[in-house]
């Protein structure tokens, strides 16, 4: 039953989540809060792990929490699930787009698809930022959140120096491991 579950749940977050792997973000946080799979903690990891391997963030995240939730075939289930919704309508709309390509009425879906990944994205954007930079639970002065001031100078530092020192000519991956180490030493 969990199988179904799963394929179900990703199955839906794979229709929805138009944008590529941020969009699924909102989608994830309501599952987590919905299912009990994983908490806010979780999906910040998966976002980083997600981040920093090979592959599509949104599979990255359903083989993560169907791994998580019901052993390898669930990790298979739940990566089904998501990439399922985007097949079929891949197959469908290959057939017919090339007929009705120069179609006022196609240009305008795309476009709105447009807007709608802009919006999804940056709820994605908001959420990682509240994650990575506020500490939960905490009041500060009648404000209902603290923030993080080690991520919050962590983020300033490695912004810095991807945009403005002679580090930004570094490959990305030397990015992230040098976040990664960050985050190894001020966690112990």
């Amino acid at each position: 039953m969990i199988l179904v579950r799963l394929f179900l749940e990703f199955c839906r977050v794979g229709l929805f989540s138009v944008g590529g792997g941020l969009a699924t973000i909102p989608f994830l946080t309501d599952l987590g809060e919905r299912t009990g799979w994983f908490g806010a903690g979780d999906l910040a990891n998966m976002i980083a792990i997600s981040e920093s391997t090979p592959g599509p963030m949104g599979v990255n995240m359903a083989t993560y929490v169907g791994f998580h939730t019901a052993g390898v075939l669930g990790g298979v289930v739940a990566t089904l699930g998501l990439i399922f919704p985007s097949v079929v309508i891949i197959l469908i709309i290959a057939g017919f787009l090339e007929k009705f390509r120069q179609s006022k009425a196609v240009d305008a879906v795309f476009y709105g698809l447009r807007a709608a990944s802009v919006a999804l994205i940056t709820a994605a954007l908001l959420q990682v930022a509240k994650i990575a930079l506020l500490v939960p639970g905490q009041s500060w002065e009648g404000i209902p959140f603290r923030l993080n001031l080690v991520a919050v100078i962590l983020a300033v530092i490695i912004f810095a120096l991807v945009k403005f020192s002679p580090l930004k000519k570094l490959h990305p991956i030397c990015f992230i491991g040098l976040a990664a180490l960050a985050g190894i030493i001020f966690q112990m």
